[in-house]
């Protein structure tokens, strides 16, 4: 789903697949009680901002400014990613909804981040990318954030793969999904190689937790007086 020049129906057909998989995973569950941590913390009377990175179809940006509206969370979720597909299916998804945000497109390793969000989201995009890459995401994403970062992402292991391949034949009818679930899981990271990217990015103090199912969740805050490794 990465190639450039892919069919737009097919796109499409493979995020709505990605929608149900997410939505059965409750990622937005692992990213949600962070932020509400956060937001009780600082006590701001404006709305928490939020960005969600290579945010593919908006499946999770939507769903994360669904479930903080309903807990009463006051946020504004924006998404970016590289693809204009991906951007046109995410705006189309989310007409009608109340959520205040807005899609654009942005590529994470090259464009500049804005610097004005609160919190920087990375859902299901770190498996994508190479060491180098992913350290330069990261790095990026903690120069932009004001105060965490949160990546939610898979684990590579013989479960995960064996969840993915059977998960992906179940819940979506893309030939898209159907390769690409296995392969991210064989392209993923270990949870100790994400926290030692997340080191190498410059972002000591960086946690991380497992989530269901053969997920993992890395989360950053930024310290008082921190200064972005060049």
């Amino acid at each position: 789903m990465d190639q450039s020049g892919i069919d737009a129906a097919a796109h499409d057909q493979a995020l709505q697949g990605l929608r149900r998989i997410n939505a059965v995973s409750g990622a937005v569950g692992s990213l949600f009680a962070p932020i509400q941590a956060l937001a009780v913390a600082l006590n701001h009377s404006r709305p928490l901002r939020i960005l969600d990175v290579a945010c593919g179809g908006g499946d999770n940006t939507i769903a994360l400014a669904e479930r903080c509206r309903r807990q009463g969370l006051a946020v504004v979720i924006d998404g970016c990613d590289l693809s204009p597909q991906a951007v046109a299916i995410a705006s189309r998804h989310a007409a009608g909804r109340p959520l205040g945000g807005t899609f654009f497109q942005a590529d994470v390793l090259v464009d500049p981040l804005p610097a004005d969000y609160d919190v920087m989201v990375c859902s299901l995009f770190l498996h994508h990318l190479d060491d180098a890459d992913a350290v330069e995401l990261l790095r990026r994403l903690g120069q932009s954030s004001r105060h965490l970062v949160l990546v939610n992402d898979l684990i590579r292991s013989p479960l995960g793969y064996g969840l993915a391949w059977v998960g992906c034949r179940l819940l979506s009818r893309s030939a898209i999904v159907h390769f690409d679930g296995p392969v991210s899981v064989q392209g993923a990271f270990r949870m100790n190689e994400a926290l030692d990217l997340a080191a190498r990015a410059g972002l000591g103090g960086a946690t991380i937790q497992r989530s269901w199912p053969e997920r993992f969740l890395l989360s950053w805050h930024r310290p008082v007086g921190w200064v972005a490794a060049p």
